[in-house]
């Protein structure tokens, strides 16, 4: 498991806008950063919305886009921008060896016939048969298939001609690491020369909030960026987001001429308990690997920090001890300027890692209470953690690559 893994293409959506350009005007070159948020359509729970796409330029016919529900659009359109990006889009030589890994969640619910078995259910004699009855008559079978996550590579499928493997992962956060490891340890084994990893997430779904609502999880009043959060009791601001990575083995890169944004190393995974201190001791373990093989690199971090506590302040208590270590650089919560996007968040991380490798700059702080400081060297190598908001911690290495 030898062969190097280039990032050769990126597509990203949210609500910072599309494409590479917007987010780094939005997060490096603007002088004071700041994120888009709908503090209205949800009130009292903030979210940060999509950025308004013209689906019909990544998926021409309207039949298709009929038939996908809006996370679906999202996702295959944020694919086609990356197989763009990677100049592989029409390319069907190529395509029909492209193997697709995406992380994604289930489809929106029918509200109205949820509100009314919820208001069925108190009176009903038997809850049991009452929940059986509505759910056989009133849901649409149509409803049900749209609900399943593997439609959104399948869309990817039809739509882009991605005609390789193709495997979806469900399990939030988690499954986006997945997603992106799986790619990699697959090119670096040779069984496979390309791969598109990705997700997409929609926050602006009621029955999305309703379950971080439910779990007490959800940031209640005017939005501020993640560490802030945590002092002050902790919550989630879901933003909708699409991240597509091509990874490419550097030999098959370069035999067709492209160009990488960076080089990607190792992606690791695990899993605690999440007792006190377990998830900051994973990703301990994880970083001492990324450090060793980052060398003695300069090196920055970037993670998917919900704001949720006490979770939050157990990551911030560990970066914390690695900036005062060395041992990185500086740090930046991502999810201040996009939202949480759930199992969209780790390809964006890898995403805005290698825009910055490649653009040999950095993103500048978006937080009140000091914790991000500004980067005090131009870093040659950023590592990307994620821990999920009830199990699952990851973390990876992306490089620059030399002449990139």
């Amino acid at each position: 498991m030898t062969r190097e893994v280039w990032i050769t293409g990126i597509g990203l959506t949210s609500s910072l806008g599309e494409g590479l350009d917007a987010h780094w005007q939005a997060m490096a070159e603007a002088e004071n950063p700041r994120p888009v948020i709908d503090t209205e359509r949800f009130a009292p729970y903030p979210v940060h919305p999509m950025v308004p796409l013209d689906f019909s330029l990544q998926i021409p016919r309207g039949g298709d886009r009929r038939q996908m529900e809006n996370w679906q659009r999202v996702g295959t359109y944020t694919a086609g921008l990356a197989l763009d990006d990677a100049g592989i889009a029409g390319d069907l030589d190529i395509l029909a060896h492209t193997n697709m890994v995406v992380a994604a969640a289930g489809g929106e619910r029918d509200l109205e016939v949820d509100q009314t078995i919820l208001e069925g259910l108190g009176a009903a004699e038997s809850p049991e048969e009452f929940i059986n009855e509505r759910l056989s008559n009133d849901l649409r079978p149509t409803l049900f298939l749209a609900q399943l996550p593997n439609l959104v590579a399948g869309n990817i499928a039809i739509v882009h001609k991605v005609t390789g493997s193709s495997r979806t992962f469900m399990g939030e956060e988690l499954a986006s690491v997945s997603a992106v490891e799986v790619a990699a340890r697959r090119i670096r084994a040779d069984q496979g020369d390309v791969f598109l990893a990705g997700g997409a997430l929609i926050g602006e779904r009621k029955d999305v909030l309703l379950v971080l609502v439910g779990a007490g999880w959800a940031w209640n009043g005017d939005p501020v960026p993640v560490w802030e959060r945590t002092a002050r009791g902790g919550g989630i601001i879901l933003g909708s987001v699409g991240a597509f990575l091509v990874l490419e083995a550097r030999e098959h890169a370069e035999a067709r001429g492209a160009r990488p944004y960076a080089r990607l190393g190792s992606v690791l995974s695990g899993r605690s308990r999440r007792e006190p201190g377990q998830a900051a001791g994973v990703a301990a373990g994880q970083f001492a690997m990324i450090r060793a093989e980052a060398g003695d690199q300069p090196l920055a971090m970037l993670t998917d920090a919900s704001g949720l506590a006490p979770l939050t302040a157990e990551q911030q208590a560990l970066f914390a001890r690695l900036i005062a270590a060395g041992e990185i650089d500086t740090v930046r919560a991502v999810p201040s300027m996009l939202g949480t996007g759930v199992e969209a968040s780790f390809p964006a991380m890898v995403a805005l890692a290698a825009l910055a490798l490649s653009r040999k700059g950095f993103y500048r702080p978006v937080d009140a209470t000091g914790f991000e400081t500004p980067a005090s060297t131009i870093p040659t190598a950023i590592a990307v953690s994620s821990w999920g908001s009830w199990r699952g911690e990851g973390m990876g290495l992306v490089e620059a690559v030399d002449d990139a």
